[in-house]
């Protein structure tokens, strides 16, 4: 069974940093396209970052370009984002998906939406107080 289990979140203050993490069971990050999407309350899912890194491919929004680092730990089937400098509307349930290489569509472009995952974890709450 494959299975993505994040954490690493919680409450910080305004210009605080947070690592989150991603364990992934079942399946290996080395032929998956991995990504990071988050969800403020009445917002829609969107996409943050992803990393394929068989290609050396990496995506990151505007809003978190030069703030947030992703990154991967093969030996440890493990995906992190690290989360600096973090603002009040960086608060949202933070989820990471996994798709198969094969399955994505344009891996130059890595995978950005959220359609075009197959796998989801639960989720890790960030909360940032100003």
């Amino acid at each position: 069974e494959k299975q993505l289990v994040e954490s690493g979140g919680g409450l910080v203050q305004v210009g605080g940093s947070l690592r989150l993490s991603c364990a992934a069971s079942g399946f290996t990050l080395d032929d998956y396209v991995i990504g990071w999407f988050r969800q403020a309350p009445g917002k829609e899912r969107e996409g943050v970052s992803c990393i394929s890194s068989s290609d050396g491919v990496t995506f990151y929004a505007d809003s978190v370009k030069g703030q947030f680092t992703i990154s991967t730990n093969n030996a440890k089937n493990t995906l992190y984002l690290q989360m600096n400098s973090l603002k009040p509307e960086d608060t949202a349930l933070y989820y990471c998906g996994a798709v198969p290489l094969r399955d994505v569509a344009n891996r130059r472009m890595c995978a950005r939406w959220v359609y075009e995952y197959d796998y989801w974890g639960q989720g890790t709450q960030v909360t940032v107080s100003s």
